[in-house]
């Protein structure tokens, strides 16, 4: 009978991993971190997403995981893989996933991979991070990475959100960043912290995109133009489907190239989501 459950079990495949949470942060009812160990072989680039689930639940009939792309909000350099979820209660993943704990199980893919990163856009000034939600989550890594201060003079992170409850991480971008060891120095001079929210009163309401076409971020960051200058900014985007859309329509109106690993452009955005 033993024999027959060890060979039977559900085990990973040689592209998968099995880690393990180390601590999970619930910010709202609607959203949560997460880290889990790293493999030591494991590498990636700042603003990549990998493919995380959780083991298939043999007790109920499953058979296979459900797997489901997460940038991973860590900077490549760190020790742990962390990660920003949505909770959805009937969601295939995220009704369980965010009931996790220190020590459970957790499946990764071993490939990580994104356009998010700074190899895809061409070098310039000022580099803006723009996210809605969880698409916070890359530039978490991005910002935390001391290339990004290398190669740009400003780095601007944009996060939108309906409830300022949501503005997850923004004790990280307003105090904790400026103390790292590695970029502390850097962000001081070189970071600036830009939320906005949409439903509740806030310093400052809008979308992106509204702010952008009545050239409010451009005054408030002291911009030297009313658009974004081809020649010197850089953009990535990580959202909503809409969001995405309505971005990359409006930067390409003020005559921005989208770029990609193989062709770096003015702006890159991820097609990848979690559900």
């Amino acid at each position: 009978m033993t024999e027959t459950t060890v060979t039977t079990a559900w085990q990973p495949s040689a592209s998968q991993s099995l880690e393990t949470v180390v601590w999970v942060k619930h910010w709202t009812d609607r959203l949560f971190s997460f880290a889990i160990t790293r493999p030591a072989s494991f590498r990636f680039r700042s603003g990549e997403f990998v493919m995380i689930g959780l083991p298939p639940r043999t007790e109920a009939g499953e058979t296979k995981p459900i797997l489901r792309a997460y940038s991973i909000a860590s900077p490549s350099y760190a020790e742990d893989l962390e990660f920003l979820s949505i909770k959805v209660q009937d969601g295939p993943l995220t009704s369980r996933l965010q009931h996790i704990q220190p020590g459970d199980p957790v499946l990764m893919a071993r490939k990580p991979t994104g356009t998010l990163v700074l190899d895809a856009v061409r070098p310039g000034k000022r580099l803006f991070l723009f996210g809605t939600g969880t698409g916070l989550a890359p530039f978490l890594s991005v910002a935390r990475d001391p290339d990004a201060y290398g190669q740009f003079e400003q780095v601007i992170v944009g996060h939108g959100v309906r409830d300022v409850g949501e503005l997850a991480y923004r004790d990280l971008f307003t105090r904790d960043i400026f103390e790292d060891p590695l970029v502390g120095e850097e962000a001081q001079r070189q970071l600036t912290y830009y939320p906005t929210v949409t439903r509740e009163p806030f310093q400052r309401q809008g979308r992106f995109t509204d702010l952008i076409r009545s050239g409010q971020i451009f005054r408030e960051l002291g911009h030297p133009g009313t658009v974004f200058n081809r020649d010197e900014d850089r953009i990535m985007l990580c959202g909503s489907m809409e969001f995405i859309k309505d971005m990359a329509a409006l930067l390409e109106s003020q005559g921005l190239v989208e770029g990609s690993n193989a062709e770096p452009g003015d702006f890159v955005l991820e097609r990848a989501f979690v559900g």
